[in-house]
Order: C-alpha cells, then sequence, then structure tokens
C-alpha cells in the first residue's frame, strides 16, 4: 500500500493482475529458504496439512513448523508504519479487516502447534531474502536447544496489543 506522498503508477486492472498472482505455496522466499535448508542435509516436509496452519516448512524430526510471511499480509510494523500507509490507501477498511485477520490467525496458529508441542519460527520475506544465513542459524540454534537441551525455543511473532484498531 501507499502513503498519502506515493503513488501508484499501475492502473486498477495491472493492479488486479499483480495481486491476483500473488502465491500462498512455493514462493520466492519459501523457496530461496528451503534450497539452504536441502543444501544444508535437512529434510523436510512442505505445506503440511497434518498441522494447524499448513506451516510452509515443517522439520517433523525436530517438530518445527517454519512459516514464511510477506510483510504485508502479515502485518510487519503494524502500528508504527502499515496501518497508516493502509487508512491513507485504496479500500482501508476491507484491508485494514483483513490483515488484522491475518495476524489473529497466525496467533492463533502458533498457539495450537505450541499446544501440540510444535515449536513455531516465523521469518519475514525480507529477512530470508536479505539474512538466509541468520535464518539458518535460528533453525540450527532450536534444533540443538531441542536436541542438546531438551528445551522448547520459539521464535514466533509478537503478540498483538488489546488496543483497539
Amino acid at each position: 500500500m501507499f502513503g498519502a506522498d506515493e503513488v501508484d503508477n499501475l492502473t486498477k486492472e495491472q493492479r488486479h493482475k499483480n495481486m491476483r498472482n500473488i502465491r500462498s505455496s512455493d514462493t520466492s522466499i519459501e523457496v530461496m529458504l528451503r534450497k539452504e535448508l536441502w543444501a544444508r542435509g535437512f529434510r523436510y516436509r512442505k505445506n503440511y496439512a497434518a498441522l494447524p496452519g499448513k506451516p510452509d516448512i515443517t522439520l517433523t524430526k525436530y517438530k518445527i513448523a517454519i512459516f514464511c510471511d510477506s510483510e504485508f499480509f502479515h502485518g510487519k510494523d503494524w502500528y508504527t508504519v502499515l496501518l497508516p500507509r493502509i487508512r491513507n490507501g485504496e479500500n482501508p477498511e476491507y484491508w485494514e479487516k483483513k490483515i488484522t485477520r491475518n495476524m489473529e490467525r497466525d496467533n492463533e496458529i502458533n498457539r495450537k502447534l505450541n499446544y501440540l508441542g510444535w515449536t513455531v519460527i516465523r521469518f519475514w520475506g525480507k529477512d530470508i531474502a536479505k539474512n538466509t544465513e541468520e535464518c539458518i542459524a535460528v533453525i540450527k540454534d532450536c534444533i540443538f536447544d531441542q536436541t542438546v537441551n531438551n528445551i522448547e525455543c520459539s521464535h514466533e511473532l509478537p503478540d498483538l496489543p488489546d488496543e483497539d484498531i
């Protein structure tokens, strides 16, 4: 979405086509992270339907569920950056409701998976793209913590504040 001082250079038809082509699985960030994991010998399941939320990458051996979240659709910097931009953009009610529900669903899925004994790791798309090595290090640290120290690690989105939006 764009702020008041930014302009969308696409027509409504072009924007519609772009939005329609956004994929929910096998995104470039997922593929990038999966390739790195595979190259390092980690075997995983993609979009594992047996778990709540169908995690993008599932390391079943270690009970780790990994989600690769896009900044826009999952509300990165929601109160400070994204929400003000959405409110200044086109169709703000729709986008605010949609993204708020996505963030709530993410938290519900995190709680369900944690209850089932799974470790949840959520990465932002840009973190994967720019710092893939750090993402791999986080995953390795979780595996180490689970296997050596027998403790559950958690790398998830923070809970939403109890404010009304």
